[in-house]
Parts: C-alpha cells; sequence; structure tokens
C-alpha cells in the first residue's frame, strides 16, 4: 500500500507535465485534423521509413545467418518489407491506400471476431457492450472499405488527429485532477 502512496505522490508532484503534454496533444491533434492530408502523408512517409529500416534489419540477420534453413524466407521477407517501405516512401498517395485498405480489413476482421466471441457467450452478463463494440468496429470498417481508395487521403490523418485529441485530453484532465488531488 505504501508503494502505491509514494507512487500517486510522485505523479502528484508532476501534475504540471500531465497538463502540458496534454496541451501539446490537443494543439498536435487540432493541427492534424484541420490538415489531414498533411497528417495521413507525413504518416505514411514516417510508416514507410520504419519499414525501410526494419527490412535493412531483417536482411543484415538473414545474411548473417545464411547456413538457416530459413533463409531464403527471412531474405524474401526483408525484401518484400523493403519494397513496401519504399513505395510508401516514393508514393505516399499509394501507401496511403494500402495503409487504409488494411486498416479497414482489419478493423472488419476484429469486428467479426467480436461479434463472434460474444454470440459464443452472449447469455452473461454485461456481454452486450462486447456486440456492440464489434457492431461499431465492423461498421467502421466496412464504411473504410466502402469509401476506398477515395478516403485514403484523409482517413488516417483523420483517424491520427482525433488520437492526439483524445490522449491531450486524457493527460490535461489526469493532470488537473491529480493538482486537485494534492
Amino acid at each position: 500500500m505504501k508503494k502505491i502512496t509514494n507512487a500517486l505522490n510522485a505523479l502528484r508532484a508532476r501534475w504540471g507535465w500531465f497538463v502540458g503534454i496534454g496541451i501539446a496533444l490537443v494543439v498536435l491533434g487540432t493541427i492534424a485534423l484541420v490538415h489531414t492530408l498533411a497528417a495521413t502523408l507525413v504518416s505514411v512517409i514516417f510508416v514507410g521509413t520504419l519499414m525501410l529500416i526494419g527490412a535493412i534489419g531483417q536482411l543484415i540477420q538473414a545474411w548473417r545467418v545464411k547456413n538457416w534453413s530459413g533463409f531464403l524466407v527471412w531474405s524474401l521477407s526483408g525484401l518484400l518489407y523493403a519494397a513496401a517501405g519504399v513505395v510508401a516512401i516514393v508514393n505516399p498517395f499509394a501507401g496511403a491506400a494500402m495503409l487504409t485498405l488494411l486498416l479497414g480489413a482489419t478493423l472488419i476482421g476484429a469486428g467479426a471476431f467480436r461479434l463472434w466471441v460474444w454470440f459464443g457467450n452472449r447469455g452473461q452478463q454485461g456481454w452486450g457492450w462486447l456486440a456492440f463494440s464489434g457492431l461499431i468496429t465492423f461498421a467502421t470498417g466496412i464504411l473504410i472499405a466502402i469509401g476506398w481508395p477515395a478516403n485514403s487521403l484523409w482517413i488516417l490523418g483523420l483517424l491520427l488527429g482525433f488520437d492526439l485529441l483524445f490522449q491531450g485530453w486524457s493527460l490535461l484532465f489526469a493532470g488537473l485532477a491529480l493538482r486537485k488531488s494534492r
């Protein structure tokens, strides 16, 4: 119990950081929402750069263990990852289209899985929320897929902006609550 109290006191002492970072994230989220195309393209270029760095690491690893039976698989995986990263960097519009399609498919799959789990447990109390979550996730994925590829220019930036806003407001309110509890 004493560890929890000490940890809470340490957080209370730094409430200003929560507020400051929260404000910064709210500002960044607002910028992303105002400039959704730029936010989409910058995030795609960032993801492409990370993919390219990861691909280089995979290829180095593959060539360091040439004697393994999985050498060709590791090499092919690294080359495909590098190709995807280069496409995202060189043509961020195509990268945004592919990431948006992947996002829609992932949401459809996650929503369907949640509905399947709910269906198997629907008699339990409170599991209706899982069904609701599954329906929302599934519907969001369907809407993204229906609007694809036209929505590829703004959907990733929109989601980034909302995520930054929600994180920012959460940290801001957490910091103010910590300040109040001092």
